[in-house]
């Protein structure tokens, strides 16, 4: 592919976009690490909320407050930078982006999901535990299945944050797209003026985002339409 870039672009530019191309994997594999490890912290952050101990939803509320008030920069920056330099020890810029991401996202998706569960009546629940089922019962088998069609659009849009939030991480070394983008827009090279390159990773940063974005407004649409349609007609 990079001989191919060469031969059709010519000697800078097609060694440009294939660094550029080439590091866009990174982006898309912290993307996804992120989103699955903030999915998991975020199920669990959310039963401590639903569970009724009031001591665990006040962990679950502290942990979702914290990470929300603090910016996905400044946890980089305590992540890859602060907490090496304070302990004395070498972090991975792969861990530190891993970890400062995941921490960010299972807060923001953590409150999500809170609010799907609670938005289904009431009733749901009053139903099954006249049936006998217990609470652990009738959230997995009640309660969650109906929750997760309210969840699935805002979760899959907020996965386009995420991406955003990953050109953050070079401030700590993280070699992906916008790393490598910066270092060629400050490069004495011809046809790498920042003018040029910042257009280009702004184009590639786009095509990642916006099937997605397309992706969680067709979601929003389709089980918006099929919860309206289940609602029952006034008489």
């Amino acid at each position: 592919m990079k001989e191919l870039l060469i031969i059709a672009l010519g000697k800078p530019s097609g060694i440009v976009i294939y660094q550029l191309l080439d590091a866009t994997q990174y982006t898309i594999y912290l993307s996804l690490l992120a989103f699955t490890g903030g999915a998991l912290v975020a199920a669990a952050i959310t039963i401590l909320r639903l569970v009724n101990m009031r001591w665990l939803q006040v962990i679950a509320d502290g942990y979702i407050w914290t990470f929300q008030s603090i910016p996905l920069l400044m946890l980089l920056f305590l992540s890859g930078l602060g907490a090496p330099r304070f302990f004395g020890i070498e972090v991975d810029p792969w861990l530190a982006a891993c970890l400062s991401l995941t921490l960010h996202a299972s807060a923001f998706l953590a409150d999500v999901w809170r609010g799907c569960i609670e938005s289904i009546d009431k009733s749901q629940e009053e139903a099954a535990r006249a049936l006998g089922l217990g609470w652990p019962t009738t959230l997995i088998f009640v309660i969650a299945p109906q929750a997760m069609r309210v969840a699935i659009a805002p979760t899959v849009g907020f996965m386009v944050q995420i991406i955003k939030g990953t050109s953050m991480a070079y401030i700590i070394g993280f070699h992906d797209l916008m790393s490598i983008g910066k270092r060629w827009a400050n490069a004495s090279v011809p046809n790498t003026e920042p003018y040029i390159i910042f257009p280009i990773m702004a184009l590639i940063y786009f095509s990642l985002c916006f099937p997605i974005t397309l992706w969680s407004r067709s979601l929003e649409k389709r089980f918006g339409d099929s919860k309206e349609s289940a609602r029952p007609l006034a008489m």
